[in-house]
């Protein structure tokens, strides 16, 4: 007598299930990269919200701030990010540092000098971000 069995036999089971395994496998590096590049892109958003902040600070007060900590300095770092900054009445530095960006040879952080403070190698007001 014949059986009419419905249903998925072990090797059929097994084999989906290293095709999910392969495709996670494949996916997953790729998104940890996608995180690496949003939060690089926070880094740089911040810093440009830092450089609006310290023109509107130097509209207030004609100097700088001297920290990002300063009165008046209203400024806000996106989460993980850490800025600085270091203002006087010609111009300022700023940098902003995100240490949950994982890899060797990754960007971290970026910086910027605008005014007196900015560096002999950088174009002022030009974002520069280098691997650390």
């Amino acid at each position: 007598m014949l059986s009419n069995r419905k249903g998925f036999t072990l090797i059929e089971l097994l084999i989906v299930v290293v095709i999910i395994g392969i495709l996670a496998a494949i996916a997953i590096p790729k998104f940890a990269a996608t995180k690496d590049k949003a939060k690089l892109a926070s880094v740089k958003t911040d810093l440009r919200n830092m450089m609006t902040a310290q023109e509107a600070y130097f509209s207030d007060f004609q100097t700088y701030a001297l920290s990002a900590t300063a009165a008046g300095f209203a400024f806000s770092p996106s989460a993980g990010n850490a800025p600085t900054t270091l203002g006087s009445a010609s111009g300022f530095t700023a940098s902003v540092v995100n240490a949950t960006i994982t890899g060797t040879g990754v960007i971290r952080s970026c910086s910027v000098g605008v005014g007196g403070n900015a560096a002999s190698t950088t174009v002022d007001g030009q974002i520069i971000c280098l691997a650390s």
